[in-house]
């Protein structure tokens, strides 16, 4: 059995981090260095250490306990309202250490001086908030970030979104969310990246650099700017796998594949400086995420030598009673303490039962004391014991001209290009007349999941109908609804068609509603809502050209229409200029260049669907039934990931790798090669190319994956020109995680076959023996 490392309160706060195991590349999770500790040396940190031990000295266990309770507040409600009192009591009696949902500089700071001046510590609040996408201004939705494959997508966002949300009081994101997911019903896939763990990996180092910038070199970290703010990496770990796409549901999963799959987002993560990490609703092999102490305190706190805050999902704690793991509050207190859980969200057994729970010495004081030290660690970080205040003259009230576009401008960066038959788009805007109809065409409600509450009230987004016709301003453009999003009647639909004949071109504009995605929002059909589809289907039988845009939080199953529609344009939920944005790339404005970032299932009986998968015994062959497929539906997805088209053509040539054969000890010890391959616009426009490039290893003591993406890059290329992209690998790359519980990560021997191209579906490959 692994020795578990047990630190003195000395080392948990003020002494240097040590991690276990093999020291590998971010993106493959399991064993790392103690470098990304924020905030870990210089004397900004040894100084915030001191303050910390001197106030932990001086601190009652009630004390101690309170630091370790977060509350919700009221949304829309200052202080003195009757909605806040339980909030506005704990903070001056010294009973609280964080608020959840509280925003707005006057309001934050009203609450900071009740607990900074009147309770007898005067220790400052830290006010957190789920800025998932956007603070007043609304980017797309983290699963549209993704198929940019622009890691600077995401740090856009972040960065408007720390600026808005820190000059409004909040320090503290309970983001990136980063749970790789293969399951498409599952509403919370629209907060995700997909389906990749690397892609995954990429956009979610580059969300956290957004969110806190930069350390300082005195040790200071960047999110002690009143710009930035502390990140989260949620949900620690595996909720992406929940049994049938059901929201807070049991995931069973062996080592290999968690380490493999779960972990490396969250190792990335970390690796960027993420301050906090948040525990997962689901249950790991029967154990709940917060109650695991092997995630929680083997992997995070011991063998990564994690240094920051750890903090419940919302009722976390208590929700281990319904799990059947804990008997009553005082026991899911116990377990989750114990377990690695530093700070408890809104339910309240920790700061009820922790005394009893010491004194009976079922928790420890060193423990006690050590999530107390993580807490006022991040309290000292943010710069809060210095100036506990934000500037109300400075406050951020709505979106800036330059948010606007910087929201524009990555709503139509993460637009992918489904189907373009015959090139009816981009759109000519010399058309004389267009029809625009579909329940989403007059649409100011595409901003998405987790949309700031304020933020929908005061700036809805843009509107389909309104951006097409300020992009054609001499053409005739009409409206028709036809259907409503999750109505059967087709009562509107003759008048849609009547619009769409006497058009030139229509648009179709069709999708989920921002609800049906999201927290909470699991789908056992996935296709289009209500009669959307007939509206479609009636649309596409005048004959006239028309083409579809989807607005939706997750993956479609694209029904008969897709055979009908010339073509496709998959926008997401694109944010406040929505409407903007989708009017750029249907009138060539912009060349769509993203692909998808996780597979469109033909049925939703094909589901789990997806690229990553791992081969069977008897793999797919279309002359031998007795081979793993379904005798009703063709091999593989509608749209695989990686796919998109663009309004240019390219070509990639054949890869080619400065080295076929390479020790398998040159690689673990750090040795790489590079792959290159050549990309050519070859079609007569500028546009953008997202080169991929995918691993498999043909034969390993653990089945491998068909395909693993380890490297893309988006390109941009003139017409006619070409571009040598090169990607380096090593043994991350190659290598995989075994099943030992104190993790083990391997690097064989044998052949893998290395291919590059446009999406997961390439064929071009070459082949390196690991020798």
């Amino acid at each position: 059995m692994r020795e578990v490392r047990r630190r003195t309160l000395l080392s948990a706060i003020g002494g240097t981090a040590v991690a276990g195991g093999t020291a590998v590349a971010a993106g493959a999770a399991g064993a790392g260095s103690a470098d990304a500790a924020p905030g870990r040396a210089g004397p900004a940190a040894t100084r915030h250490e001191h303050r910390i031990e001197r106030l932990l000295g001086r601190m009652t266990v009630e004390e101690k306990l309170a630091q370790l309770q977060q509350l919700p507040w009221a949304w829309d409600t200052g202080p003195g309202g009757g909605a806040t009192k339980d909030v506005e009591d704990a903070a001056r009696a010294g009973r609280l250490g964080s608020v959840l949902s509280i925003h707005g500089a006057r309001t934050t700071n009203a609450l900071q001086r009740i607990a900074v001046e009147e309770s007898r510590l005067g220790i400052p609040l830290l006010f957190g908030l789920d800025v998932i996408h956007g603070f007043w201004t609304t980017f797309p939705i983290p699963l549209a970030q993704a198929a940019s494959f622009d890691p600077d997508v995401a740090k856009a966002d972040a960065e408007v979104s720390a600026k808005e949300a820190r000059s409004n009081g909040v320090h503290w994101t309970f983001s990136p969310m980063m749970d790789v997911t293969h399951e498409p019903r599952w509403g919370r896939v629209a907060e995700s990246n997909g389906e990749d763990p690397y892609l995954t990996s990429a956009f979610a180092a580059a969300k956290v650099r957004g969110y806190q910038g930069e350390p300082g070199g005195t040790g200071t970290p960047g999110y002690a700017a009143q710009d930035h703010v502390a990140a989260c990496a949620k949900h620690f770990v595996a909720y992406g796998g929940a049994e049938g796409g059901r929201d807070y549901n049991t995931v069973d999963v062996s080592e290999s594949r968690l380490r493999n799959l779960y972990l490396p987002p969250f190792k990335a993560a970390l690796d960027a400086g993420a301050a906090t990490v948040m525990a997962s609703f689901n249950t790991i092999g029967g154990v709940p995420g917060h109650g695991n102490t092997h995630t929680l305190t083997d992997i995070l706190k011991e063998e990564w030598g994690f240094d920051g805050l750890v903090v419940s999902d919302w009722t976390g704690v208590q929700e281990l009673i319904p799990h059947g793991f804990a008997e009553d509050g005082a026991a899911a207190a116990r377990l989750s303490l114990n377990a690695g859980v530093d700070m408890e969200m809104t339910s309240t057994h920790l700061l009820k039962n922790g005394r009893r729970l010491l004194r009976e010495g079922r928790i420890s004081e060193e423990r006690l004391d050590d999530a107390v030290a993580r807490v006022l660690r991040l309290k000292a970080g943010l710069g809060l014991f210095d100036d506990p205040y934000v500037d109300e003259g400075a406050a951020v009230e709505g979106p800036t001209p330059a948010a606007r576009r910087a929201a524009r401008d990555s709503a139509a960066r993460s637009m992918v290009l489904l189907k373009n038959e015959g090139r009816t788009l981009p759109l000519k805007r010399s058309v004389t007349s267009i029809a625009v109809v579909g329940p989403f065409g007059d649409s100011d409600d595409l901003l998405g999941t987790w949309s700031l509450p304020a933020a929908v009230k005061k700036y809805p987004s843009v509107k389909v109908l309104d951006a097409v016709r300020r992009a054609a301003p001499d053409a005739k453009v009409t409206y028709a609804r036809g259907v409503d999003p999750e109505g059967e009647d087709t009562g509107g639909i003759p008048k849609a068609v009547s619009a769409a004949r006497s058009a030139d071109v229509t648009v179709v504009v069709v999708g989920e509603p921002p609800s049906m995605s999201g927290e909470a929002a699991a789908r056992s059909d996935i296709g289009l809502p209500g009669a959307q589809e007939k509206l479609v289907a009636a649309v596409a039988a005048t004959g006239k050209p028309f083409v579809v845009v989807l607005v939706n939080g997750r993956p479609l199953t694209v029904g008969d229409w897709l055979g009908s529609a010339p073509a496709v344009l998959e926008a997401w939920h694109p944010g406040l200029e929505a409407g903007n944005a989708i009017a750029d790339v249907l009138f060539g404005e912009v060349n769509p260049g993203g692909k998808l970032p996780v597979s469109f299932p033909r049925a939703v009986g094909q589901i789990p669907i997806h690229y990553n998968h791992e081969s069977t015994g008897r793999p797919y062959d279309p002359d031998n039934k007795y081979t793993s497929k379904y005798l009703d539906l063709p091999p593989g997805p509608q749209f695989a990931f990686g796919h998109g088209l663009s309004y240019t053509a390219f070509e990639i040539g054949e890869p080619r790798l400065s080295r076929e054969r390479i020790p398998a000890h040159a690689l673990r010890k750090g040795d790489t090669l590079e792959v290159a391959v050549s990309v050519t616009n070859t079609g007569d426009r500028a546009g953008d190319e997202v080169v991929q490039l995918y691993v498999h290893d043909l034969a390993a003591s653990i089945a491998q994956p068909v395909r693993r993406l380890r490297g893309f890059r988006r390109v941009t290329l003139e017409p006619g020109r070409s571009r040598t992209v090169r990607f380096r690998i090593g043994a991350d790359d190659l290598g995989f995680w075994t099943n030992a519980q104190d993790g083990e990560f391997r690097v064989e021997e044998g052949a893998v076959d290395i291919y590059v191209g446009a999406s997961s579906e390439t064929e071009a490959r070459r082949r390196l023996t690991i020798t």
